[in-house]
Parts: C-alpha cells; structure tokens; sequence
C-alpha cells in the first residue's frame, strides 16, 4: 500500500470487514435481516465521517457506493488500496495480521465482537508482535479475553462499547404484560427459552412469547411451544417498537455468552427490562441491574420475577456510556492519538 495524504488534512481510516456475506449500508437497518456488528460498525462510521476519511472494505459486496457512513467498496479491492493513516479490522485476527506485514507502520486495530475459540490461542502472542491493539465492545469481554490469552501474551486491549442510537428513549407506549420478546438470532440460546417459556405457561397461560429473528442463521429449536408467535426479520425501527410494548426482553438463557448484548441494551433505553440469566457473559455489565438478572435453572425464580414485574414493571434506562455520541468520541480519541504521527494526515 502508498500512503495516502487528504488536502482537506483529515486522516484516511480504513475498516476492513473480511466476514460479511454481502455488502451493507445504514438503510440496511431499516429492512432488516442486518447483524448486531455490522449495525454497529455502521453506527460508529457514520458519527466518525465529519472528523476523518472513512472507506468501509466490505466481503461480499460488488459495487462501490458513497455513503454516509463513508465509502463503501469491496472486499478484494483492498488489495490495490493506499496505506491509510489508521486500520480498523472486524473479528478476523489473521486479516490483521496479514496487513501489518503490508503496512508495518500503520496503527492497526482488531475491533472484536467476539469470543475467540479454542484454535485461536496463538492470537494474542502473534497480536502482540505485530503491536496490533484489540478493542473489546465491554469490560467482561476485554478481561475474559486476557484470561484466555495469558497476560503474558494479551496484545494491547481496550474497552470501546457497542453504540445505542442518542434518540431511544421511553415514549410512553402501553406494555402488554402478557407479552415477552425474544429478539436475537436463534444460535443464542433460543432452544431453551422455549423451554423456559412453555414451563411459565404451565402457571401462566395467558402469555405469549414474540420471536423477532434478524434471519441470518439457521437453527434447530426443537419444538416451538404453544403461545410462541413468529416476527420474522424486523427494521430496526419495527424491533423498537416491539420492545416498547413488550412487558420485557426474555433471555434467561444459560448457554450463549453475549460480549455485549446490543438488544439489552437498547431495551433498557426505551424503558423495558430485560430478563437474562446471572453471570453469563456481559449481560450483568450491560444491565448493571440485579433485579434483571435471575437463576436461568431455577423456574421457579423465573416465574417469580416475570409474576412481580406483570404487578409492578421495574423502572429502568439506557446508560449514558452506550449513546452514540459517547462511543463515537471515544473512537475519535483513539484514532486522533494513533494518527498524531502523520502530521499532514491529522484531524481537524
């Protein structure tokens, strides 16, 4: 890659996304069928287009397009690129490796959303040999990943959280206390909050289980209960509006840790508790509500909680921390830092 130097003095920074199926794009998020990482990527490059150059490379996608959230070209064309002053590169740690070795002076982020496997345990040590940092989306996720690599191994590791849209907020809208949301890919446990589900049923008949899936994955549930209704994939606008009426967010479940947990998080900025399960990943981080948080295992916990909450709702709100203005300034600050050293490059 050739350096690249802008007239307008903002810094080029490039985001590489070397997973995604097809090319995406903000209005993506209001047809649905768009992941948890690419809304969030999108989000943070949108906010980041007035300070810096922002060019999205993108697997899957066949065209480029000019967006608002920078452009957006394809994944193979990286190859013919001009070095930028900073690299950001979405869950692939062997992308990242392979584009140091072509700009050994380029500051180059790895921006995880998520947990590693098992085969992966060589990253940290190859992550820091190549002075690579790792931005993790919660502090749960920043310290389990140090635990799995060895502190003696960890690369540089920061916290930068996934981004809540500023406008979500509670509107008013009536909850329907029979009415429970499940609103995230069926790989994420949703097998057995069908089971969870049909056992509150056994004390409370009259509830119904909405199923919002953005539809990007296949899986087996098993057998879906009585009282389960289908959603489909959503907008996100029609994902909100679905929380706001729903009594809570259901995910007690006990298997799928969430580095971040987007969908509780906007649920609680629109005033809906969500209902997870205690100690699994970062959901306890992101709710910072005991009062959400119950025994997965324990029916008879669940059923206490949903029965206390159909009385009385608990009062909940986003945290300042996740709104977009907030997360964005912290990328700025970031990228500010690590492109000070291309003086005809810096941010305005």
């Amino acid at each position: 890659m050739k350096a690249l130097r802008h007239e307008n003095g903002r810094a080029s920074v490039v985001i590489v996304d070397p997973c995604s199926a097809a090319g995406y794009d903000l209005h993506d998020m209001e047809t649905g069928g768009l992941g948890g990482t690419e809304a969030t990527v999108l989000r943070v490059a949108g906010a980041l287009t007035p300070l810096f150059d922002i060019t999205h490379y993108q697997k899957g996608r066949t065209h480029s397009h000019v967006s608002h959230a920078g452009e957006l070209r394809p994944f193979q064309d990286l190859s013919n690129a001009k070095r930028p002053a900073a690299l950001i590169v979405t869950n692939r740690w062997k992308v990242a490796i392979k584009l140091r070795k072509q700009c050994p002076d380029t500051p180059i982020f790895l921006w995880l959303h998520v947990f590693p496997g098992r085969h992966n345990r060589k990253m940290g040590a190859a992550l820091k040999a190549a002075e690579i940092t790792v931005i993790c989306v919660s502090h749960t996720h920043a310290r389990e990943l140090e635990a799995f690599l060895g502190a003696e191994n960890a690369p540089d590791i920061r916290v930068v959280y996934n981004p809540l849209d500023d406008s979500l907020r509670p509107d008013g809208t009536p909850r329907n206390p029979d009415r429970l949301l499940f609103a995230s890919s069926p790989h994420k446990g949703l097998a057995e909050v069908f089971r969870q589900f049909a056992a509150l049923r056994r004390d409370l008949p009259d509830l119904t289980l909405a199923v919002a899936d953005p539809g990007y994955l296949r899986w087996d549930t098993g057998a879906v209960p009585e009282g389960v209704v289908f959603l489909g994939s959503l907008s996100h606008s029609a994902l909100i509006r679905q929380m706001r009426r729903s009594l809570c967010l259901f995910y007690p479940q006990t298997s799928f840790a969430e580095t971040f947990g987007l969908v509780l998080a906007e649920a609680n900025a629109v005033g809906t508790p969500a209902l997870v399960h205690a100690g699994l990943g970062a959901s306890a981080e992101i709710l910072g509500d005991p009062d959400q948080q119950v025994d997965g295992h324990d029916p008879a916990q669940t059923l206490a909680r949903i029965r206390a909450w159909r009385r009385t709702p608990p009062q909940v709100s986003g945290n300042p921390a996740f709104r977009l203005g907030c997360v964005a300034q912290n990328w700025a600050e970031l990228l500010k830092r690590a492109t000070a050293k291309c003086p005809q490059m810096s941010v305005r």
